[in-house]
């Protein structure tokens, strides 16, 4: 049986590696690539795929936001995040997304391919690196449950809107990357502020750091002002 897959990463050269892997057997087709998250939601909508191959650092949405948006809309595919980011932290994440499998991008093309082999197959996949570390931080009781933080009282949406922010971006810059419109996002802004309890961007920016929205992407320090 062969498996349609979509590849998700923002360089072009990755996608072209990741092609030429795959094409070098007779499992997986692939059926449709994207640069960033929003083109991710679309492409998948189209082409309905068996697999998503997905990095995490895209921009505008990323590729823990893009694969909850598109489960949504392609219930039947799955997601299998490809990163350079080995902590609990992501590896959580991208679980909690929904994604079924976590590979390292220095995982070698014999590991990327047992990796979707066993997905496609119903299957769920951790590199040995991440399961490894994972498992010793569970035994050393470092993953507990702590108490509720203010970030989790928002909505998907609104996490998105607080992440482009601690990024720099402007209301005008969210309102395109995010097919929104110019005073839903500066609503979402004021919503937020009064969720978390702050009253300026620099706030909102050290609240987001705090809890590791941007780990991928640290915000321009000179467009905090």
């Amino acid at each position: 049986m062969v498996f349609n897959i979509v590849l998700v990463d923002d360089h072009k050269l990755v996608r072209d590696g990741i092609k030429t892997i795959l094409e070098r057997g007779a499992d997986f087709q692939v059926v449709g690539e994207a640069e960033n998250g929003s083109d991710a939601v679309q492409v998948c909508r189209q082409s309905q795929p068996d697999l998503v191959l997905m990095d995490i650092n895209l921009p505008g949405m990323n590729g823990l936001e893009a694969t909850g948006e598109l489960l949504r809309h392609c219930p039947q595919a799955k997601v299998v995040i490809l990163s350079m980011y080995d902590d609990e932290n992501s590896v959580v994440s991208a679980i909690r997304s929904g994604a079924r499998a976590f590979v390292l991008k220095k995982a070698s093309s014999l590991e990327l391919l047992d990796a979707l082999k066993t997905v496609a197959r119903g299957g769920s996949y951790l590199s040995s690196e991440v399961s490894d570390r994972l498992l010793a931080h569970i035994q050393r009781g470092d993953l507990e449950m702590h108490d509720h933080s203010p970030i989790e009282t928002l909505s998907p949406r609104e996490l998105q809107v607080l992440r482009l922010v601690a990024e720099g971006k402007t209301s005008k810059d969210i309102a395109v990357l995010l097919d929104l419109g110019l005073q839903t996002v500066r609503s979402y802004r004021k919503t937020m502020m009064k969720k978390l309890g702050v009253n300026n961007v620099a706030g909102l920016t050290q609240l987001a750091l705090a809890a590791g929205l941007t780990h991928w992407n640290k915000p321009d320090a000179n467009s905090l002002g």
